[in-house]
């Protein structure tokens, strides 16, 4: 069944009522809309399948597993064909606003969420995943972790050789990357095994950054 924020219905029965409002919307506006009558006919076809599957179905004397399941098969069919039509047709000229609220559909909204400045601040937790890597676990220390400004993470290390000066603090790290993952896995040289490695971490929005996580050391393997 689809998800409640999709557009296509919950329910057959309201999956029903949509085809067939398309067909008779279609049938009317198809060659405006340069839609090939075949794709209309096709859309019919499958709306009476539907139709009539859903009320065997339905009904207490013709309903038996085998009218459940080609009850499926047929509504299964329907959306395939309507998430077609919709994917190819419907979000393109020449369609107007109110075309694509007479389908039933939501107009897209052109202007996009401001998500803010990342605020939350977090660190990581590494662990050992094979030779020369290190598995990194995104942290939470301050902030919601479903805000939308988080984006996603930028991972700041530096690996430092025994007898070298480990950085003080996240601005002398030199390298980096972005993911969006809270698990990640970084793979170090060869010639690294035996150094150490400094992390530390900002959310990243759009070039927007939140404050700086704790530095974190470990080995590399």
């Amino acid at each position: 069944m689809s998800e409640s924020k999709d557009w296509f219905p919950k329910t057959r029965v309201l999956q029903r009522a949509m085809a067939k409002n398309w067909v008779i919307i279609l049938k009317v506006n198809a060659a405006a809309w340069n839609i090939a009558m075949t794709v209309v006919t096709e859309l019919e076809t499958r709306t009476d399948a539907a139709d009539v599957a859903l009320t065997a179905a339905q009904n207490e004397e013709t309903r038996t597993p085998v009218a459940t399941a080609r009850c499926r098969e047929t509504f299964k069919s329907l959306e395939e064909c309507m998430r077609d039509i919709k994917k190819r047709y419907f979000f393109v000229p020449p369609l107007t606003e109110a075309d694509l609220v007479s389908l039933g559909l939501k107009v897209p909204d052109p202007t996009a969420t401001p998500s803010g400045t990342p605020t939350a601040q977090v660190t990581l937790e590494s662990f050992l995943v094979g030779r020369h890597e290190r598995g990194v676990r995104i942290v939470y220390v301050t902030g919601n972790s479903h805000d939308s400004a988080n984006k996603g993470y930028r991972v700041w290390y530096s690996v430092i050789a025994p007898g070298e000066t480990a950085p003080a603090d996240p601005d002398e790290l030199r390298n980096s990357f972005f993911t969006k993952r809270k698990k990640d896995v970084i793979e170090f040289a060869y010639g690294d095994s035996g150094k150490t490695a400094y992390f530390s971490v900002q959310i990243e929005n759009d070039g927007k950054k939140g404050p700086w996580g704790p530095l974190v050391p470990a080995l590399i393997p």
